[in-house]
């Protein structure tokens, strides 16, 4: 953050993007701050935000500008020690992150993928019949996490059974993006059990020899990888596929909910399925920002804006701009959604974007051949969290078809 106030013309708002009323309905927040300017100055937290896709995908895809290795949440690494040792994944730059992501680039192949189909699949049709024959049930607690809580945890050999452990984990990771605030207060109650166990999960020894975690190690035995490196990869691993598919599905779901004539038009083509997930991750993103940090002084909009600066970027808001899509508000399954940025841009996109796209998909599908209407029974509730949007909860019935 800034000491002083910078000099100049632009916009300065008195926005907190971290608060509740800002969490809980995002979308005229997003709108004012798109509309104030290319560049904005965030009085609140002293740091610079922007919110138009232009400029936001622009500095994601520009990480010799906008570094990720100061820390991607509001927390500067160089002047606070990090409350878990950092993400050699998403909080390093080159020459460590192309290492380190290549890596894990080679495990989750298309090849290595496509072998999970089977298993995904098999899941996935036993969950949904279980779900159908039930009728009425929460879509959040009872398919969008217990899905993926199964099927990705297994693939990379996860062994234990306590692996609900991994959803207060990646709450506690993406709170902590944000500034200390009663979000944040809350996530860190039981920080360090859970922290100790996701960690003891990551060693090559907790770990089935048959699964990606395994292959991780592998590159420790090739001399690509120390150890404590493969230990932070595979913990990298076990959230790439994990917290953005869970707030992915439950938020599909609701977008089906409330648009059934999407649902019918999904059902009537279902070569639509994969834009259809795009749609939903640009319509209702689940990250919704990360923070950067200039490397130099920069020219933007105007605007010089300093060295070690950190910068706030509303991927939410920049899926929404009009400048960039017609419509942005409506939910639309035919839309080319191809340049969002719910998954990031440049170097540093979601390295599990291949899983939860498979994942959603195969879910996406399964319920497409099986379910004529998905209905809403009672009121969605929304988990707030700093960085993610999602459902608490979403109480639906199936329609079989």
């Amino acid at each position: 953050m800034s000491t002083a106030t910078p000099s100049g013309e632009y916009p300065k708002l008195d926005v907190d993007p971290f608060s509740f009323d800002f969490l809980c309905d995002p979308y005229p927040f997003h709108e004012q701050l798109r509309e104030a300017g290319p560049l904005i100055w965030l009085q609140r937290y002293r740091v610079w935000a922007m919110a138009r896709h232009s400029e936001v995908h622009a500095a994601l895809s520009d990480w010799q500008t906008f570094s990720s290795s100061a820390g991607v949440g509001l927390s500067h690494f160089g002047k606070e020690k990090p409350w878990r040792p950092p993400s050699i994944i998403l909080e390093t730059d080159p020459p460590l992150h192309t290492r380190t992501r290549g890596v894990l680039m080679r495990i989750l192949s298309r090849p290595a993928l496509a072998q999970l189909q089977t298993t995904f699949q098999a899941e996935a049709d036993s969950l949904i019949d279980k779900l159908i024959a039930r009728g009425s049930f929460d879509a959040v607690t009872e398919l969008a996490e217990p899905y993926p809580l199964k099927v990705f945890p297994d693939a990379v050999g996860l062994v234990s059974e306590d692996r609900d452990n991994l959803l207060p984990y990646g709450n506690m990771v993406f709170n902590a993006f944000g500034p200390r605030n009663p979000l944040f207060d809350e996530a860190m109650k039981h920080a360090e059990p859970v922290r100790a166990w996701m960690m003891a999960q990551c060693r090559r020894e907790a770990l089935r020899p048959d699964g990606f975690g395994a292959q991780v190690y592998g590159y420790v035995d090739k001399g690509e990888l120390n150890e404590d490196e493969a230990g932070l990869l595979v913990r990298s691993l076990l959230s790439a596929g994990l917290d953005t598919t869970v707030y992915g599905l439950g938020n599909a779901l609701h977008c089906f909910a409330n648009f059934p004539d999407q649902w019918t038009l999904l059902r009537s083509d279902l070569s639509l399925v994969r834009a259809a997930f795009e749609e939903v991750i640009r319509y209702a993103s689940p990250v919704q920002t990360f923070f950067r940090t200039t490397t130099k002084a920069v020219d933007l909009a105007g605007v010089r804006i300093g060295e070690s600066e950190k910068v706030l970027l509303l991927l939410g808001a920049a899926n929404r701009d009009p400048r960039k899509w017609e419509e942005p508000n409506r939910f639309n399954i035919q839309r080319k959604a191809a340049g969002h940025v719910g998954f990031g841009a440049g170097i540093h996109m979601c390295v599990g974007q291949a899983v939860a796209r498979l994942e959603a998909e195969t879910i996406l599908t399964t319920l497409a051949k099986k379910v004529k209407a998905i209905n809403l029974t009672g009121e969605a509730a929304w988990r707030l969290n700093n960085t993610l949007r999602g459902l608490d909860s979403l109480p639906i019935s199936l329609i079989p078809a």
